[in-house]
Protein backbone atom coordinates (compact mmCIF):
# COMPACT_ATOMS: atom_id res chain seq x y z
CA UNK A 1 0.00 0.00 0.00
CA UNK A 2 1.54 3.28 -0.69
CA UNK A 3 2.06 5.96 1.57
CA UNK A 4 0.54 8.81 1.65
CA UNK A 5 2.76 11.82 0.76
CA UNK A 6 3.99 14.39 3.52
CA UNK A 7 2.54 17.89 3.16
CA UNK A 8 4.65 20.31 2.08
CA UNK A 9 6.05 22.61 5.18
CA UNK A 10 5.46 26.48 4.43
CA UNK A 11 9.42 26.89 4.21
CA UNK A 12 9.05 24.74 1.67
CA UNK A 13 6.21 26.02 0.05
CA UNK A 14 7.91 29.69 0.07
CA UNK A 15 11.50 27.71 -1.33
CA UNK A 16 9.19 26.20 -4.58
CA UNK A 17 7.65 29.73 -4.75
CA UNK A 18 10.89 31.76 -5.05
CA UNK A 19 12.31 29.30 -7.51
CA UNK A 20 8.67 29.52 -9.87
CA UNK A 21 9.51 33.31 -9.17
CA UNK A 22 13.36 33.31 -9.86
CA UNK A 23 12.76 31.20 -13.33
CA UNK A 24 9.84 33.48 -14.77
CA UNK A 25 12.01 36.42 -14.00
CA UNK A 26 14.89 34.74 -15.85
CA UNK A 27 12.68 33.34 -19.14
CA UNK A 28 11.12 37.75 -19.47
CA UNK A 29 14.91 38.64 -19.30
CA UNK A 30 15.73 36.33 -22.09
CA UNK A 31 12.22 36.91 -23.32
CA UNK A 32 13.55 40.73 -23.46
CA UNK A 33 17.28 40.27 -24.32
CA UNK A 34 15.67 38.68 -27.38
CA UNK A 35 13.50 41.08 -28.21
CA UNK A 36 16.60 44.22 -27.56
CA UNK A 37 18.82 41.62 -30.12
CA UNK A 38 15.79 41.36 -32.61
CA UNK A 39 15.38 45.11 -32.70
CA UNK A 40 19.12 46.21 -32.59
CA UNK A 41 19.53 43.44 -35.81
CA UNK A 42 16.34 45.69 -37.68
CA UNK A 43 18.05 48.83 -37.11
CA UNK A 44 20.94 47.19 -38.56
CA UNK A 45 20.03 46.01 -41.24
CA UNK A 46 18.53 49.29 -42.18
CA UNK A 47 21.96 50.63 -43.12
CA UNK A 48 23.61 51.00 -46.37
CA UNK A 49 24.82 48.53 -48.95
CA UNK A 50 28.57 48.28 -48.95
CA UNK A 51 29.33 50.67 -52.60
CA UNK A 52 32.27 49.37 -53.13
CA UNK A 53 31.47 45.82 -54.04
CA UNK A 54 28.46 46.67 -55.07
CA UNK A 55 29.92 48.64 -58.00
CA UNK A 56 32.62 45.93 -58.74
CA UNK A 57 29.70 43.16 -59.23
CA UNK A 58 27.88 45.39 -61.44
CA UNK A 59 31.10 46.54 -63.22
CA UNK A 60 31.75 42.69 -63.91
CA UNK A 61 28.91 41.47 -64.81
CA UNK A 62 28.81 44.29 -67.54
CA UNK A 63 31.83 43.75 -68.58
CA UNK A 64 30.93 39.80 -68.54
CA UNK A 65 27.84 40.64 -71.34
CA UNK A 66 29.87 42.68 -73.55
CA UNK A 67 32.12 39.65 -73.91
CA UNK A 68 29.74 37.12 -74.02
CA UNK A 69 28.07 38.66 -76.97
CA UNK A 70 31.41 38.97 -79.00
CA UNK A 71 33.07 35.58 -78.44
CA UNK A 72 29.34 33.96 -78.43
CA UNK A 73 27.77 35.21 -81.47
CA UNK A 74 29.52 33.46 -84.68
CA UNK A 75 28.27 29.89 -82.97
CA UNK A 76 25.02 31.64 -81.78
CA UNK A 77 24.04 32.33 -85.66
CA UNK A 78 25.59 28.90 -86.76
CA UNK A 79 23.23 26.79 -84.16
CA UNK A 80 19.86 29.23 -84.12
CA UNK A 81 20.62 31.46 -86.82
CA UNK A 82 20.13 34.27 -84.18
CA UNK A 83 23.86 36.12 -83.84
CA UNK A 84 21.97 37.21 -80.26
CA UNK A 85 20.66 33.94 -78.97
CA UNK A 86 23.16 33.65 -75.87
CA UNK A 87 23.35 37.18 -75.08
CA UNK A 88 19.61 37.84 -75.08
CA UNK A 89 19.14 34.53 -72.79
CA UNK A 90 21.87 35.31 -70.69
CA UNK A 91 20.76 39.32 -70.41
CA UNK A 92 17.50 38.10 -69.05
CA UNK A 93 19.27 36.00 -66.64
CA UNK A 94 21.28 39.19 -65.42
CA UNK A 95 18.25 41.55 -64.81
CA UNK A 96 16.71 38.78 -62.68
CA UNK A 97 20.27 37.82 -60.96
CA UNK A 98 20.54 41.96 -60.20
CA UNK A 99 17.11 42.43 -59.04
CA UNK A 100 17.56 39.42 -56.65
CA UNK A 101 20.72 40.65 -55.63
CA UNK A 102 19.50 43.86 -54.33
CA UNK A 103 15.75 42.67 -52.74
CA UNK A 104 18.30 40.06 -50.76
CA UNK A 105 20.74 42.64 -49.62
CA UNK A 106 18.04 44.24 -48.22
CA UNK A 107 17.08 41.49 -46.08
CA UNK A 108 18.12 40.82 -42.85
CA UNK A 109 20.84 38.42 -43.10
CA UNK A 110 19.68 36.76 -39.78
CA UNK A 111 16.54 35.59 -41.29
CA UNK A 112 19.10 33.00 -43.38
CA UNK A 113 19.69 30.87 -40.49
CA UNK A 114 16.56 28.93 -40.41
CA UNK A 115 17.00 28.16 -44.03
CA UNK A 116 20.34 25.99 -43.73
CA UNK A 117 18.89 22.57 -42.97
CA UNK A 118 15.75 23.19 -45.44
CA UNK A 119 18.16 23.88 -48.06
CA UNK A 120 20.90 21.52 -47.38
CA UNK A 121 18.04 18.90 -47.72
CA UNK A 122 16.67 20.30 -50.94
CA UNK A 123 19.95 20.22 -52.69
CA UNK A 124 20.70 16.64 -51.82
CA UNK A 125 17.12 15.54 -52.89
CA UNK A 126 17.92 17.49 -55.81
CA UNK A 127 21.50 15.79 -56.68
CA UNK A 128 19.69 12.30 -55.99
CA UNK A 129 17.08 13.32 -58.37
CA UNK A 130 19.36 14.60 -61.29
CA UNK A 131 20.88 11.21 -61.79
CA UNK A 132 17.55 9.45 -62.83
CA UNK A 133 17.00 8.64 -66.22
CA UNK A 134 14.17 10.83 -67.38
CA UNK A 135 13.79 13.49 -64.90
CA UNK A 136 17.75 14.68 -65.43
CA UNK A 137 18.88 15.72 -68.95
CA UNK A 138 22.03 14.31 -70.19
CA UNK A 139 24.38 17.09 -72.45
CA UNK A 140 27.91 16.49 -72.91
CA UNK A 141 27.81 13.13 -71.68
CA UNK A 142 26.85 14.49 -68.03
CA UNK A 143 23.51 14.31 -66.51
CA UNK A 144 23.93 17.58 -64.43
CA UNK A 145 20.58 19.62 -65.41
CA UNK A 146 16.83 18.99 -64.76
CA UNK A 147 14.11 20.89 -66.25
CA UNK A 148 12.26 21.59 -69.09
CA UNK A 149 13.84 23.61 -72.73
CA UNK A 150 16.64 25.76 -71.87
CA UNK A 151 15.59 28.48 -69.70
CA UNK A 152 13.54 26.21 -67.28
CA UNK A 153 16.77 23.83 -66.81
CA UNK A 154 19.07 24.38 -63.96
CA UNK A 155 21.95 22.40 -62.47
CA UNK A 156 21.59 21.41 -58.58
CA UNK A 157 25.01 21.48 -58.13
CA UNK A 158 24.81 24.95 -58.32
CA UNK A 159 21.70 25.32 -55.48
CA UNK A 160 24.15 22.78 -53.39
CA UNK A 161 27.02 25.00 -53.08
CA UNK A 162 24.68 27.68 -51.55
CA UNK A 163 23.67 25.19 -49.69
CA UNK A 164 26.78 24.06 -48.39
CA UNK A 165 27.49 27.82 -47.38
CA UNK A 166 24.29 28.26 -45.70
CA UNK A 167 24.26 24.88 -43.34
CA UNK A 168 28.37 25.28 -42.82
CA UNK A 169 27.77 29.04 -41.79
CA UNK A 170 25.24 28.51 -39.44
CA UNK A 171 25.75 25.21 -37.35
CA UNK A 172 29.83 26.44 -37.21
CA UNK A 173 28.93 29.44 -36.17
CA UNK A 174 26.82 28.13 -32.91
CA UNK A 175 29.65 25.39 -32.53
CA UNK A 176 32.70 28.34 -31.36
CA UNK A 177 35.51 25.85 -29.26
CA UNK A 178 33.40 22.30 -29.78
CA UNK A 179 34.76 22.73 -33.46
CA UNK A 180 38.38 21.57 -32.36
CA UNK A 181 36.73 17.77 -31.92
CA UNK A 182 36.51 15.49 -33.83
CA UNK A 183 32.85 14.26 -32.91
CA UNK A 184 31.48 18.31 -33.31
CA UNK A 185 34.30 19.72 -35.83
CA UNK A 186 35.35 17.11 -38.22
CA UNK A 187 32.94 14.41 -38.65
CA UNK A 188 29.91 15.71 -39.68
CA UNK A 189 31.17 17.81 -42.17
CA UNK A 190 33.40 15.69 -43.47
CA UNK A 191 30.14 13.46 -44.07
CA UNK A 192 27.87 15.91 -45.34
CA UNK A 193 30.91 16.96 -48.22
CA UNK A 194 31.53 13.02 -48.57
CA UNK A 195 27.72 12.39 -49.64
CA UNK A 196 27.60 15.31 -51.95
CA UNK A 197 31.10 14.44 -53.79
CA UNK A 198 29.46 11.26 -54.78
CA UNK A 199 26.24 12.00 -55.95
CA UNK A 200 28.22 14.69 -57.92
CA UNK A 201 30.67 12.76 -59.32
CA UNK A 202 27.81 10.21 -60.66
CA UNK A 203 26.73 12.77 -62.99
CA UNK A 204 30.23 13.36 -63.18
CA UNK A 205 31.19 16.76 -62.61
CA UNK A 206 35.16 17.35 -61.13
CA UNK A 207 35.10 20.56 -61.17
CA UNK A 208 31.67 21.68 -58.77
CA UNK A 209 33.02 18.66 -56.63
CA UNK A 210 36.61 21.07 -56.10
CA UNK A 211 34.63 24.10 -55.76
CA UNK A 212 32.39 22.16 -53.23
CA UNK A 213 35.01 20.44 -51.07
CA UNK A 214 36.80 23.39 -51.18
CA UNK A 215 34.86 25.83 -49.74
CA UNK A 216 33.63 23.22 -47.29
CA UNK A 217 37.55 23.34 -45.97
CA UNK A 218 38.10 26.95 -46.31
CA UNK A 219 34.85 27.54 -43.55
CA UNK A 220 35.85 24.38 -41.41
CA UNK A 221 39.28 26.31 -41.22
CA UNK A 222 37.74 29.25 -40.74
CA UNK A 223 35.04 28.30 -37.96
CA UNK A 224 38.56 26.71 -35.57
CA UNK A 225 38.90 23.30 -36.52
CA UNK A 226 42.43 21.85 -35.06
CA UNK A 227 45.47 22.70 -37.28
CA UNK A 228 47.12 18.96 -37.46
CA UNK A 229 43.63 18.10 -39.34
CA UNK A 230 44.16 20.76 -42.02
CA UNK A 231 48.08 19.92 -42.14
CA UNK A 232 47.43 15.76 -42.63
CA UNK A 233 44.79 16.67 -45.19
CA UNK A 234 47.37 19.15 -47.22
CA UNK A 235 49.87 16.46 -47.09
CA UNK A 236 48.09 13.44 -48.47
CA UNK A 237 46.74 16.16 -51.36
CA UNK A 238 50.32 16.72 -52.10
CA UNK A 239 51.41 13.60 -51.74
CA UNK A 240 48.45 12.22 -54.63
CA UNK A 241 49.09 15.30 -56.77
CA UNK A 242 53.41 13.82 -56.63
CA UNK A 243 52.15 10.53 -57.19
CA UNK A 244 49.68 11.54 -60.24
CA UNK A 245 52.31 13.78 -62.00
CA UNK A 246 55.42 11.56 -61.03
CA UNK A 247 53.32 8.66 -62.67
CA UNK A 248 53.34 6.59 -59.45
CA UNK A 249 49.55 6.62 -59.84
CA UNK A 250 49.27 5.41 -63.61
CA UNK A 251 45.61 6.29 -63.82
CA UNK A 252 45.10 9.32 -66.00
CA UNK A 253 48.46 9.43 -67.46
CA UNK A 254 47.62 10.58 -71.03
CA UNK A 255 45.56 13.32 -69.71
CA UNK A 256 48.34 14.40 -67.52
CA UNK A 257 50.59 14.44 -70.76
CA UNK A 258 47.88 16.26 -73.13
CA UNK A 259 47.77 18.79 -70.32
CA UNK A 260 51.68 19.13 -69.96
CA UNK A 261 51.70 19.65 -74.08
CA UNK A 262 48.68 19.54 -75.65
CA UNK A 263 49.98 19.94 -79.01
CA UNK A 264 51.60 16.24 -78.92
CA UNK A 265 47.81 15.65 -79.83
CA UNK A 266 46.76 18.70 -80.90
CA UNK A 267 44.15 17.28 -83.39
CA UNK A 268 42.80 15.44 -80.64
CA UNK A 269 42.64 15.14 -76.53
CA UNK A 270 44.86 18.34 -76.85
CA UNK A 271 42.58 20.32 -79.12
CA UNK A 272 40.89 22.33 -76.83
CA UNK A 273 43.69 23.77 -74.98
CA UNK A 274 46.00 24.03 -77.74
CA UNK A 275 43.45 26.02 -79.57
CA UNK A 276 43.05 28.18 -76.06
CA UNK A 277 46.35 28.88 -75.92
CA UNK A 278 46.66 29.86 -79.94
CA UNK A 279 44.29 31.88 -78.93
CA UNK A 280 45.93 33.90 -75.75
CA UNK A 281 49.27 33.94 -78.19
CA UNK A 282 46.94 35.88 -80.76
CA UNK A 283 45.77 38.95 -78.58
CA UNK A 284 49.50 39.94 -77.57
CA UNK A 285 50.26 43.20 -75.41
CA UNK A 286 46.99 45.37 -76.81
CA UNK A 287 44.60 42.71 -78.34
CA UNK A 288 43.09 42.39 -82.12
CA UNK A 289 40.07 44.79 -81.15
CA UNK A 290 36.92 43.92 -79.41
CA UNK A 291 34.71 41.56 -81.48
CA UNK A 292 37.44 40.90 -83.75
CA UNK A 293 38.69 37.35 -82.41
CA UNK A 294 39.21 34.93 -85.11
CA UNK A 295 39.72 32.01 -82.75
CA UNK A 296 35.61 32.42 -81.54
CA UNK A 297 34.38 31.70 -85.49
CA UNK A 298 34.32 27.43 -84.34
CA UNK A 299 38.02 26.58 -83.77
CA UNK A 300 38.20 27.48 -79.98
CA UNK A 301 35.17 24.97 -78.65
CA UNK A 302 33.76 26.51 -75.54
CA UNK A 303 34.49 30.03 -76.36
CA UNK A 304 31.60 31.87 -75.02
CA UNK A 305 31.66 29.22 -71.82
CA UNK A 306 34.42 27.66 -70.08
CA UNK A 307 36.86 29.15 -72.09
CA UNK A 308 35.43 33.02 -72.88
CA UNK A 309 38.88 33.99 -71.06
CA UNK A 310 40.54 32.93 -74.17
CA UNK A 311 38.52 34.93 -75.98
CA UNK A 312 38.99 38.16 -73.46
CA UNK A 313 42.80 37.35 -73.71
CA UNK A 314 42.76 37.41 -78.14
CA UNK A 315 40.41 40.75 -77.88
CA UNK A 316 41.96 43.07 -75.37
CA UNK A 317 45.63 41.91 -74.93
CA UNK A 318 47.23 40.65 -71.86
CA UNK A 319 46.48 44.39 -70.61
CA UNK A 320 42.50 44.18 -70.87
CA UNK A 321 43.07 40.87 -69.10
CA UNK A 322 45.26 42.23 -66.68
CA UNK A 323 42.43 44.85 -66.24
CA UNK A 324 39.43 42.11 -65.70
CA UNK A 325 41.91 40.12 -63.26
CA UNK A 326 42.22 42.98 -61.22
CA UNK A 327 38.82 43.20 -60.87
CA UNK A 328 38.17 40.11 -60.12
CA UNK A 329 40.85 40.54 -57.06
CA UNK A 330 39.62 43.38 -55.81
CA UNK A 331 36.13 42.24 -55.92
CA UNK A 332 37.14 39.21 -53.79
CA UNK A 333 39.64 41.75 -51.68
CA UNK A 334 36.62 43.78 -50.63
CA UNK A 335 34.49 40.49 -50.02
CA UNK A 336 37.14 39.28 -47.67
CA UNK A 337 37.08 42.99 -45.89
CA UNK A 338 33.56 42.80 -45.60
CA UNK A 339 33.80 39.35 -43.77
CA UNK A 340 36.50 40.26 -41.56
CA UNK A 341 34.24 43.78 -40.50
CA UNK A 342 30.92 41.55 -40.23
CA UNK A 343 28.91 42.21 -36.90
CA UNK A 344 28.81 38.33 -35.91
CA UNK A 345 30.35 35.06 -36.42
CA UNK A 346 27.52 33.55 -38.55
CA UNK A 347 27.70 36.74 -41.36
CA UNK A 348 31.56 36.31 -41.39
CA UNK A 349 31.62 32.39 -42.25
CA UNK A 350 28.39 33.59 -44.82
CA UNK A 351 30.63 36.28 -46.45
CA UNK A 352 34.30 33.97 -45.80
CA UNK A 353 32.32 30.96 -47.90
CA UNK A 354 30.69 33.03 -50.79
CA UNK A 355 34.07 34.97 -51.14
CA UNK A 356 36.09 31.71 -51.32
CA UNK A 357 33.63 29.91 -54.10
CA UNK A 358 33.96 32.81 -55.87
CA UNK A 359 37.76 33.04 -55.74
CA UNK A 360 38.77 29.15 -56.23
CA UNK A 361 36.27 29.81 -59.44
CA UNK A 362 37.89 32.59 -61.60
CA UNK A 363 41.15 30.81 -60.27
CA UNK A 364 40.61 27.90 -61.63
CA UNK A 365 38.80 28.83 -64.82
CA UNK A 366 42.00 30.92 -65.35
CA UNK A 367 44.68 28.79 -64.48
CA UNK A 368 42.45 25.87 -66.98
CA UNK A 369 42.49 28.42 -69.99
CA UNK A 370 45.73 29.16 -69.76
CA UNK A 371 47.14 25.44 -69.07
CA UNK A 372 48.40 26.01 -65.44
CA UNK A 373 45.60 23.24 -64.44
CA UNK A 374 44.33 20.15 -66.17
CA UNK A 375 41.39 20.91 -68.45
CA UNK A 376 37.73 20.47 -66.79
CA UNK A 377 34.81 22.02 -67.43
CA UNK A 378 34.39 25.31 -64.75
CA UNK A 379 33.05 28.32 -65.80
CA UNK A 380 34.37 32.20 -65.22
CA UNK A 381 31.58 34.20 -62.46
CA UNK A 382 30.16 36.57 -64.54
CA UNK A 383 31.13 35.88 -68.03
CA UNK A 384 30.36 32.58 -69.12
CA UNK A 385 27.20 31.50 -70.65
CA UNK A 386 24.85 29.86 -67.84
CA UNK A 387 21.66 31.04 -66.50
CA UNK A 388 21.87 28.94 -63.41
CA UNK A 389 25.27 29.73 -62.67
CA UNK A 390 24.69 33.60 -62.87
CA UNK A 391 21.73 33.87 -60.98
CA UNK A 392 22.79 32.02 -57.69
CA UNK A 393 26.02 33.66 -58.02
CA UNK A 394 24.63 37.46 -58.47
CA UNK A 395 21.77 36.00 -55.42
CA UNK A 396 24.98 34.89 -53.25
CA UNK A 397 26.49 38.73 -53.98
CA UNK A 398 23.31 39.84 -52.52
CA UNK A 399 23.75 37.99 -49.63
CA UNK A 400 27.02 39.59 -48.84
CA UNK A 401 25.81 43.13 -49.34
CA UNK A 402 23.21 42.24 -46.60
CA UNK A 403 25.69 41.46 -44.15
CA UNK A 404 27.71 44.37 -45.65
CA UNK A 405 24.88 46.40 -44.43
CA UNK A 406 25.34 45.36 -40.23
CA UNK A 407 29.03 45.97 -40.87
CA UNK A 408 30.65 47.01 -37.29
CA UNK A 409 31.99 50.49 -38.01
CA UNK A 410 35.56 51.67 -38.66
CA UNK A 411 37.89 54.15 -37.79
CA UNK A 412 39.20 56.29 -39.77
CA UNK A 413 42.68 57.12 -40.52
Amino acid sequence: MARPERPLTRQERLQIRERERQAAQRRREQQLLLRQKQEESRELAKGPLDLPFLLLVLLLQAVGLVMLLSASFPSAYYESNDPTHYFVRQGVFAVMGVAAMLFIGKINYQRFRPLAKPALFAAIVLLVLVLIPGIGKVVNNARRWIGVGDLLRFQPSEIAKLAVILYFSETISRKKDKMRTMRYGIAPYILILGVISVLMMLEPHLSGTVLILGTGAVLMLVGGINLAWVTAAVAGAGAFAFAMLTGIIKYGQSRIAVWQNPFIDARGDGYQLAQSLITIGSGGLLGVGLGKSRQKFLYLPEEHNDFIFAIVCEELGLIGAAIIMLLFAALILRGFWIALHARDRFGSLLVVGITTLIAMQTFLNIGVVTGLLPTTGISLPFFSYGGTALLVQLAEMGIVLSVSRQMKPTRAG
